[in-house]
């Protein structure tokens, strides 16, 4: 098969190909290298790749057979390196599947090589001094978001057509608005941290992917979710498999609309356009959509604070878990400077300091849920502005300290944090553009505790509107491929 007719095809189309007999396994993955080795060198996504598999694939699976890329951290392959972008676990080789491995392998994916991810994951744009900076493909000298930044491009360019991301501050929907994709985030205990790990990030992070269609994520997340023996918690089981939800009629919802983010950063002025079309868009479709006021349960400096706080001591923990594992040092040899610091901020939060931001975290949720209580769902901008140019996250960073860092987060993503402190499920839907530049604009939506499935039906019937369709990242402009 030729790159040219690969990238045409999404995840559950490349499977029924296998399914009928028309490609096999091999083919599609020579294919996914091809186009990796075509592109790669202009964005810089896949750090590493491998020989596929030569275990049969399981032919019962809406996946078997298709090419995919894990995230450089939070999946262990047994084998392979795992480095967490950072020189602190260079050459980190995992000896066992982790769960959440193994169901991609019972789901037949191939998985041949893994994506950029910034050093621990602890930044939201991908350019660590391991690899180096991932570029996006609609304007490689923007960034591509992060953390799940490698597997947002690497899908955007058509290496593969769905890729493992996760989400602990909005690691999945800034790199999926960054890079035009569609990228859910699951409710907390949707998907198995196991079996090293019961919560990560003290329960702000998920596993999740990011695609080019809807029903791609959808089929993905039906064949990963559920329990592992020994989770601490788990989210009940939908009544209905996902891929079913993206062909029904969401029916009228209500939804409210926050333009302006908590904490005072103000949308700029092409997202606020691609918002309003957007509640064009839906109005057009029958949804109830009205200006609201959301709060949080606390305010914008007592919620930074506490994030800090559950976010660096969780590094720190983890930092002194990889020093003590390879015998390396904890200092500017091994660390970035933002790491550095967040490490040194979380060594200095007492016990109390982080149980009280564990009640903060309980009355965000608390708060949201009184919103969904009388609203279907919430829609935001994904982020305030467009795509920022490379460095841009970075400038002036070595002066900050670890609470410091955290408040740039939140300043440049300040609508994406609450639903991982909440726990309930978001999504990012690549429903326009930017009129002027022609990058993607991404929209978030986000609904109570467990209802993806009322999420993937609104996506999916956006994504039949076809506000999106038809355009490709200029990163393939006159390549031989034909792309």
């Amino acid at each position: 098969m030729r790159v040219a007719e690969y990238v045409d095809f999404d995840a559950v189309g490349l499977a029924e190909l296998v399914t009928k007999g028309e490609v096999t396994p091999a083919e599609l993955t020579a294919a996914a290298l091809d186009a990796a080795e075509a592109v790669n060198g202009r964005i810089n996504a896949v750090v590493e790749t491998w020989p596929a598999d030569s275990e049969p694939h399981s032919g019962g699976s809406p996946l078997a057979g298709v090419p995919f890329l894990i995230k450089d951290i939070g999946v262990s392959m047994a084998g392979r390196r795992m480095e967490l972008g950072s020189r602190l676990a260079a050459g980190n080789v995992a000896r066992t599947d982790s769960a959440l491995m193994l169901r991609f392998r019972q789901a037949g994916l191939v998985t041949f090589g893994r994506t950029a991810t910034p050093e621990l994951a602890y930044s939201i744009t991908t350019e660590p001094e391991l690899y180096g900076p991932t570029r996006n493909p609609w304007d490689p000298q923007r960034s591509a978001g992060g953390s799940s930044g490698g597997a947002g491009a690497a899908v955007a360019a058509g290496v593969v057509p769905v890729a493992h991301a996760t989400d602990a501050a909005g690691s999945l929907r800034i790199p999926a608005a960054h890079n035009g994709l569609f990228g859910l985030k699951p409710t907390r205990g949707r998907v198995s941290m196991g079996p090293d790990a019961d919560e990560v990030f003290s329960g702000l992070a998920v596993h999740g992917s990011v695609s080019r269609t809807v029903r791609d994520s959808a089929v993905l997340l039906d064949q990963i979710r559920g329990p592992e023996p020994g989770d601490p918690y788990f989210a009940q089981q939908p009544s209905r498999p996902y891929a079913e939800e993206v062909t029904r009629h969401p029916g009228s919802l209500r939804i409210g609309v926050l333009a302006q983010a908590w904490g005072g950063r103000r949308t700029t002025t092409p997202v606020a356009d691609a918002l309003a079309r957007t509640v064009r868009l839906l109005e057009s479709l029958g949804h109830r959509v009205e200006e609201v006021e959301v709060g949080l349960g606390a305010d914008w400096e007592e919620f930074v604070l506490a994030n800090a706080r559950l976010l660096a001591t969780n590094l720190a923990a983890s930092v002194d878990e990889l020093a003590a594992a390879f015998g390396r040092p904890v200092d500017s040899s091994t660390l970035e400077p933002v790491t550095l610091a967040g490490y040194h901020y979380g060594q200095r939060v007492s016990g109390a300091q982080f149980v009280t931001a564990l009640t903060m975290r309980n009355r965000v949720a608390r708060s949201l849920a009184r919103y969904f209580a009388t609203h279907d769902m919430l829609l935001t901008p994904t982020l305030p502005e467009l795509p920022m140019p490379l460095g841009t996250c970075a400038e002036g960073a070595e002066a900050l300290d670890g609470l410091g860092w955290i408040n740039r987060v939140n300043d440049l993503s300040p609508f994406t944090m609450p639903f991982n402190v909440a726990g309930t499920p978001a999504m990012s839907v690549p429903v326009t553009a930017d009129a002027g530049t022609g990058l993607p604009i991404g929209m978030q939506f986000a609904a109570g505790h467990g209802l993806e499935g009322r999420l993937f039906r609104l996506a999916g019937q956006l994504e039949r509107a076809d506000p999106w369709s038809g355009r490709t990242p200029t990163v393939w402009a006159g390549n031989h491929t034909g792309r």
